[in-house]
């Protein structure tokens, strides 16, 4: 397919969470529908769609069904199984694709992947045993981030080991086998960019950000990143770079760790949207979820275009949800709430991006003033 998708037509997404929810939402402003498969009713993606399957992936009638229905497919998480868009892809166009899918959920693929895109990464050694860890281990040294390859995400799946005699227990632990092991990066700040590459190989970036965690968890986006200007442009040079080599269809993100002497070195990609985008929604005259949407259906990519300095804050959890009635009478602040069931501990449960005139956040001493909450 390489003309570009009419209005009215269907576009499927794999995965029914908030980043389904929030392209579901996009598609609908430019004129499409969208068909949602995943394996949980109810979820928040559904609840703004036009049609949904309620399905494992690895039901082939009901994929055939919404192959069927639907005229092109895409992802909003990595941990779809490959073998999922295998089935799909001679029945439908599949953006970004099953390449991106397979390399961006195991981070052995991952990291070679990088290093052959000629993106920077930390020391890393892949582990199938507990004397290639012990060997890892003496080359890398400690501290150093004990990993698993696939499904791991929000601090899940992995190990800080401090000292020779944790590597048993984490190495027991951790599972399925073999596993990675980082070496362990005293990085000043975390940098991430994002971005759209279309169907033509169109790419366009929005500018680097700076995320800082609570609990493993992206607490705080601040953007744009308050760093040099050559490490803002490096950022946006390697995301452009990967999103190239990847042959992608649709958003990328990049997360990197800027280094005190200006190095940055990439930690993870994401195929998709990706949280540390969600400020673009407001601050941007394109936000992430519509230029994945137009370029997943063959629109032209404008420049994202932001308008405004911005903070965005993740709600996780119960006591950070419960301040949305304060966040909602801000009025600098965009609230965004993802209908979610259960306001569990550690769920991300909505966000808030608070806007700034541009140029903002360079000229405040401590950026933290600038935090919603």
């Amino acid at each position: 397919m390489s003309e570009a998708l009419p209005p009215g037509s269907t576009i499927g997404i794999l995965g029914g969470g908030q980043l389904g929810r929030m392209s579901a939402l996009a598609a609908a402003a430019l004129g499409y529908r969208c068909h949602i498969f995943a394996p949980e009713d109810d979820s928040p993606g559904m609840q703004v769609a036009a049609a949904r399957t309620v399905a494992a992936y690895t039901d082939a009638a009901a994929l055939a069904g919404f192959a069927a229905a639907v005229d092109v497919v895409t992802f909003e998480f990595e941990n779809v199984p490959a073998a999922t868009l295998d089935a799909l892809a001679p029945l439908v166009p599949c953006r970004p694709g099953v390449a991106a899918l397979r390399i961006g959920q195991d981070r052995i693929a991952e990291k070679t992947f990088l290093e052959k895109a000629g993106i920077p990464v930390g020391p890393w050694r892949a582990v199938h045993s507990l004397s290639e860890l012990e060997g890892a281990i003496a080359e890398l040294g400690l501290p150093a981030v004990l990993k698993t390859t696939r499904m791991g995400y929000d601090g899940r799946g992995q190990a800080v080991l401090r000292r020779p005699e944790d590597a048993a227990e984490a190495f027991g632990r951790l599972a399925p086998h073999p596993l990675i092991l980082e070496a362990f990066i005293p990085f000043a700040k975390e940098v991430s960019a994002i971005a759209a590459r279309g169907v033509d190989g169109t790419v366009v970036t929005f500018d680097a950000v700076e995320n800082r965690h609570a609990h493993h968890i992206l607490d705080l986006t601040f953007a744009p990143a308050l760093v040099p200007g050559q490490v803002a442009a490096q950022a946006r040079a390697h995301v452009a770079a990967l999103a190239t080599a990847l042959d992608l269809v649709g958003v990328l993100a990049l997360e990197m760790f800027l280094l005190p002497d200006g190095t940055l070195l990439a930690n993870e990609m994401a195929p998709r949207p990706h949280n540390s985008g969600h400020w673009t929604m407001d601050a941007c005259r394109h936000g992430q979820f519509e230029l994945h949407i137009r370029a997943v259906a063959g629109l032209p990519l404008p420049e994202p275009g932001r308008h405004a300095d911005s903070v965005m804050k993740n709600l996780v959890g119960p006591e950070s949800y419960n301040a949305w009635p304060a966040l909602a009478a801000m009025p600098d602040v965009a609230l965004h709430l993802y209908g979610k069931a259960e306001a569990r501990p550690g769920r991300k449960l909505g966000h808030a991006t608070r806007l700034f005139a541009l140029g903002t956040l360079e000229k405040t001493a401590d950026p933290d003033l600038l935090a919603p909450l």
